[in-house]
């Protein structure tokens, strides 16, 4: 009877053990499989690129030769009535959040590197959002939202990996950085450290493309991936190899053939990403983006012919970008999208197209968009507040009575509203440039009947940008009634502004005192330092808010 026992358990173990075995094999298959099985979720490879003018690229009539840019935006939907923000920062920190720089306090200038300044950590990025949706990401090249603490970094803002810079610009080859007179330091990062080892002394635009290629191959095409490569080209210093600039001899003005040939170099380094998303996989699964972030600068030899104004300014050369979405998965190829769009749009169509979540309480300033890029359908997006500056009230002739006592038109500040565009303040430099001006002369010696002069008075402007897009026709004393809607609409806004972020420079943030480096210089007890402040500062934001409504409510009592 033992022996029977023994015999039976073992039986019972053997069948047991057999049938667990094949559950185990078939279960591992079973996950290699959901592995191995293709994503329904787009890879999604967002390029950006600095400073390129909106004539820069060929098919906008530029004599800078273009064919890979060219034959994507031909071949995919280019964005013919696509903003951006007209410097560095606010366009990156409204692409990562989806919101206007009135809800992150970053409504001034560009984040410096000795300030104690980053991407408030409240909000949530893109990288974050697709990481959720499953997606692997990866960040190549230019930051420019804040390192003061480590929290700021971009591993710890939702990239798996970063490998490039933090500052606003540098040197291509060398990548150093000299913020002041004995503020300067290297400003390379694999991660969150400095990238000495990896540094070969290549140019950034090679650089950079290579380490995205290399990022490509060794992922998985089955997976979801987001790669954000962030170009250094075409930012000033007017660095680049010598055999790029052959092809620009007959350009003499030094500054516009060195610029020339940037833009040449970044058309091959496109071609290299997508001849890579061809070969590792990627491609018929793809949704490419490609988006400049902010106008050109003339004086490094950028040109937004025949747009008004340049980097830096408000006028329609500052912010209406060179963009273009590539993809398979486009409804509608070859074709021009003019639907109204912002870079805060890529927020919410690039998590809803990677079947990811978004959240009410985020409150968005951005518009999921895919349809109108892929289906020609109508924008869903009626206006854009390109920003209000309450730090930059520097117009002489501005005042609350030139607002219609609705608004102090000495802040800086520009709406769109429809086929509407109001600028109030100081937009910016104004002039035209044309192409032909890129002489041998410097531009400065040059100036022609296309200068304006800013001692007329104006501190508001008004135009029809579908009918002048080139803001020839000042309105503003046409239609006041419309100047007014106007004005009542920046209010609004206003009123949902937080308290602006710009504090002043921290001398602990030299790299002298960083092994070299420009990085993180907060330490774990200044962050619980900083955020007290923060909370100080939101508190003393509101009451002011509140104390500006009470104020408010007296005045129209009293009248």
């Amino acid at each position: 009877m033992l022996v029977l026992g023994v015999l039976t358990g073992f039986c019972l173990c053997s069948v047991v053990s057999c049938t667990y075995g094949r559950w185990a094999n078939n279960l591992h298959t079973s996950r290699a499989n959901e592995v191995d099985k293709p994503t329904s979720q787009p890879h999604i490879i967002f390029v950006m690129v600095d400073d390129q003018g909106f004539r820069d690229v060929g098919y906008h009539g530029s004599e800078i030769k273009t064919p890979t840019l060219d034959w994507l935006a031909a071949t995919g939907v280019k964005l013919e009535n696509y903003y951006v923000q007209p410097l560095c920062s606010p366009s990156r920190s409204q692409l990562m959040t989806g919101r206007y720089q009135i809800h992150t306090g970053l409504q001034h200038s560009i984040i410096r590197p000795t300030q104690p300044n980053c991407l408030p950590l409240k909000n949530i990025t893109l990288a974050q959002k697709l990481k959720s949706a499953g997606y692997s990401t990866h960040m190549v090249g230019k930051w420019h939202l804040g390192f003061y603490k480590r929290s700021c970094m971009p591993t710890q803002r939702g990239f798996d990996t970063f490998f490039g810079y933090l500052l606003g610009s540098g040197d291509y080859y060398s990548h150093y950085k000299c913020d002041s007179p004995g503020m300067c330091g290297y400003d390379l990062h694999e991660g969150e450290e400095a990238a000495w080892e990896q540094d070969r002394g290549i140019y950034s635009t090679h650089m950079y493309t290579q380490k995205a290629v290399s990022i490509l191959a060794k992922h998985n095409p089955k997976r979801p991936i987001f790669l954000y490569l962030a170009f250094q080209a075409v930012h000033s210093p007017l660095q680049v190899p010598a055999r790029y600039l052959e092809r620009y001899k007959s350009i003499p003005n030094l500054h516009r053939r060195k610029y020339a040939a940037m833009v040449s170099c970044l058309d091959e380094a496109v071609r290299n990403l997508t001849l890579a998303l061809k070969r590792y996989g990627y491609y018929n699964n793809m949704v490419m983006v490609y988006s400049s972030d902010n106008g050109g600068q003339p004086m490094a030899g950028g040109s937004n012919w025949p747009l008004r104004g340049s980097k830096g300014t408000y006028w329609e050369g500052g912010i209406r970008a060179v963009g273009f979405v590539h993809s398979p998965l486009l409804v509608k190829k070859g074709t021009r999208c003019k639907a109204l769009m912002h870079i805060t749009d890529w927020y919410p169509t690039l998590v809803t197209l990677a079947e990811g979540t978004l959240d009410e309480d985020q409150s968005l300033d951005g518009y999921d968009v895919w349809e109108s890029i892929s289906e020609g359908r109508p924008s869903p997006r009626q206006d854009i507040l390109h920003n209000i500056d309450p730090i930059y009230a520097k117009a002489k002739n501005g005042s609350r009575k030139a607002g219609y006592g609705i608004w102090n038109t000495a802040v800086q500040a520009a709406l769109r509203v429809g086929d509407w565009k109001l600028l109030t303040g100081i937009p910016g430099y104004s002039d035209w440039i044309p192409p032909q001006t890129f002489s041998t002369l410097l531009l400065v010696n040059r100036w022609h009947n296309e200068r304006v002069r800013w001692d007329r008075g104006k501190s508001v402007w008004l135009f029809n940008i579908t009918a002048d897009p080139f803001e020839r026709v000042d309105l503003s004393r046409r239609y006041p009634h419309i100047v007014k809607k106007m004005l009542l609409r920046l209010l609004q806004y206003d009123k949902t502004a937080v308290p602006c972020r710009y504090p002043p420079k921290d001398y602990r943030s030299n790299p002298q005192y960083n092994g070299g480096v420009w990085g993180p210089w907060y330490s774990d007890e200044d962050e619980e330092e900083d955020e007290n402040d923060n909370a100080l500062s939101n508190y003393l934001g509101r009451r002011r808010r509140k104390k500006k409504v009470k104020r408010r409510g007296k005045l129209k009592r009293k009248a």
